[in-house]
């Protein structure tokens, strides 16, 4: 296990690269500071500060693009308490949670238990409850997230006022919908929606994934 002096880059940080993207974005976004927890976060996911993953852990907070819309972690902040490594903590097992949405997505970096791509992005969705590659990795995952590609990726699952929604809704919860976005009847537009934790949410999906095969 190194130690953390040993996952600070010094030489060839990956925060610059980072910072580029989003002084390129097309998307409005929020770089949330580094919390007091960032040196244990990195120290856990034994990754350097090299990559873009463990730059996002330990120089940032997180970071939240399109009014809230999508929530990338990182050590946590007042904004988005959750952290890269207490999140992952029971909940995740052969990957790595690091975003989710106001709809109830989650993203996660497959570590062998979603497919034979390793280090490859995959997408939780609301609207199939299966996880979906997305074929691109967690560098390229931040430069999608923060271009116009964003919306088109979710325009069957944003409804007429999602932005005063979303912003209204905090980043540590999302939306829940009745009926199941993912059932013959449910739709973003059609079902009935309310704000609920975001670890609510998870748990109520992870059960009717097991519920439903």
């Amino acid at each position: 296990m190194k130690h953390l002096d040993e996952l600070i880059e010094r030489d060839d940080p990956a925060m610059p690269i980072i910072r580029e993207m989003l002084a390129g974005a097309t998307r409005p976004y929020r770089l949330l500071p580094a919390s007091s927890e960032n040196a244990r976060v990195l120290s856990h996911l034994q990754v350097t500060t090299r990559s873009t993953l463990g730059a996002m852990a330990y120089e940032t907070g997180g970071l939240l693009i399109d009014h809230g819309w999508l929530r990338i972690l990182g050590s946590g902040a007042a904004e988005l308490s959750r952290n890269l490594v207490d999140w992952n903590d029971q909940r995740a097992e052969g990957h790595l949670l690091v975003a989710d949405d106001a709809a109830g997505g989650f993203f996660s970096i497959n570590g062998g238990a979603l497919g034979d791509d390793r280090g490859a992005m995959y997408y939780w969705a609301p609207d199939t409850l299966a996880w979906e590659p997305l074929e691109i990795g967690y560098t390229d995952f931040l430069g999608w997230a923060l271009s116009d590609q964003l919306t088109a990726f979710y325009e069957s699952l944003r409804w007429d006022g999602w932005v005063e929604d979303t912003q209204a809704l905090g980043a540590d919860r999302c939306f829940n919908f009745f009926p199941f976005l993912w059932s013959r009847e449910g739709s973003v537009q059609g079902s009935q929606r309310k704000a609920v934790d975001i670890a609510e949410q998870f748990s109520v999906n992870t059960e009717l994934s097991r519920t439903l095969g």
